[in-house]
């Protein structure tokens, strides 16, 4: 019973903190090689926002940290989580901080431009 306060006190207090934030600015952007998302967070440093990728999901996230019931807790705040499609080179993905955005590079691997081969049917 305990934890569910402290989830619930962690709910409302990351509530509270947020209240008067500004939303977080996703853009996103097609170039011939690549496509491109710029993050930038009001209050927060492009350099505290993460990126992560786990089952071919990319994730861009920032960690709130609060004390609750004297437990210090880090709380994940989602700013961008979508499915890869098959056409990003995963293992060549980057980012890097341009001003006040953290810029996020996916790069196009050979399927970008779509897949052909001719399957020929063979006879029993």
């Amino acid at each position: 019973m305990e934890n569910r306060f402290d989830i619930l006190t962690s709910v409302d207090v990351l509530n509270t903190l947020h209240g008067g934030i500004t939303e977080p600015q996703v853009k996103l952007r097609q170039h011939e090689q690549a496509r491109e998302i710029r993050v930038r967070v009001p209050s927060i440093e492009p350099e505290l926002i993460e990126v992560e990728i786990n089952n071919n999901i990319l994730f861009v996230y920032y960690a709130v940290n609060i004390t609750s019931a004297g437990k210090d807790i880090r709380l994940p705040y989602t700013i961008y989580n979508r499915q890869l499609p098959y056409f990003i080179e995963i293992s060549k993905i980057n980012s890097a901080v341009e001003g006040n955005e953290l810029v996020i590079t996916l790069p196009f691997n050979a399927l970008a431009n779509g897949y052909h081969k001719k399957i020929n049917t063979s006879e029993d």
